[in-house]
């Protein structure tokens, strides 16, 4: 049986790209025929309704059928997952309840590694080749289940004035995370609302390039008023428009991934 491989996709820094990367990048995955996992594990739900509209996603949220209650209550997430319009892609909601779930956390055994136990039936199941988490942009103890939950950590950076703020820190915290979940290895670092006449894309490519051990992806995603359309639309950017540029970058970016990945086997 193929061991199911999950990515993370966190920065404590807010407005990265963390939740349309996360989506895109499942969902081109599942079109390449792979089954995959999404878990939105911020109380935005921006991941959420990346495939759902606003009313379906709310009544997840308010019957009880998300991630929050699975983590309070501690089950197993499987009875948990909703399948989206997409062929080998399936979704568990989030709920604003997560606000908090550092609160739920503070006073249980072994805290850090929660969502592992709760995901550990769902990923022995092998229904899933991926489980793809959106983090919030937040360092503490629910960031840390994720990350402990996960293979491998991805972070988004935006390029803008302000896009590499935090990212030392975020860094760290990983640093910080291996200690209790040595399994965990840094994917390496997606650029993100690129705008390649703006001097700032230049500055925050060289100095991603410049920081040790941190690898830098290939594949960057350029502003692209698609990727807004889809979201407005509840689709990933393929599904919504698949001639947009930005859709083909997202194809890169997956690609590049998947030869990661299959690298650190």
């Amino acid at each position: 049986m193929k061991k199911t491989k999950t990515l993370c996709f966190a920065n404590n820094k807010g407005g990265s790209g963390k939740s349309t990367t996360c989506c895109n990048v499942g969902y081109e995955l599942s079109k390449k025929g792979y089954r995959v996992l999404l878990i939105d594990g911020d109380m935005q739900m921006n991941l959420s309704l990346c495939f759902f509209s606003e009313d379906k996603v709310l009544e997840a949220a308010q019957n009880g059928n998300n991630l929050y209650t699975a983590i309070k209550e501690q089950k197993a997430l499987d009875d948990y997952i909703m399948p989206t319009d997409y062929e080998g892609l399936d979704l568990i909601v989030s709920s604003s309840l997560m606000s908090g779930i550092e609160y739920e956390l503070f006073t249980k055994w072994q805290r850090e590694f929660i969502l592992k136990k709760c995901l550990q039936s769902v990923k022995d199941s092998g229904k899933y080749d991926f489980i793809l988490i959106d983090a919030p942009p937040t360092l503490g103890g629910w960031v840390m289940n994720l990350l402990c939950a996960s293979d491998y950590l991805m972070i988004p950076v935006e390029a803008s004035p302000w896009g590499l703020f935090g990212l030392a820190n975020m860094l760290e915290f990983f640093s910080t995370v291996c200690e209790i979940s040595p399994d965990l290895s840094l994917l390496g670092v997606a650029v993100t609302k690129v705008d390649e006449r703006k001097n700032y894309f230049r500055q925050t490519m060289e100095a991603l390039s410049s920081t040790d051990g941190v690898y830098l992806f290939d594949s960057y995603i350029r502003v692209d008023s698609s990727i807004e359309w889809a979201q407005d639309n509840s689709k990933p950017v393929a599904a919504h428009k698949p001639s947009a540029r930005s859709a083909k970058e997202y194809r890169n970016l997956t690609e590049e991934v998947l030869s990661l990945v299959n690298r650190k086997k």
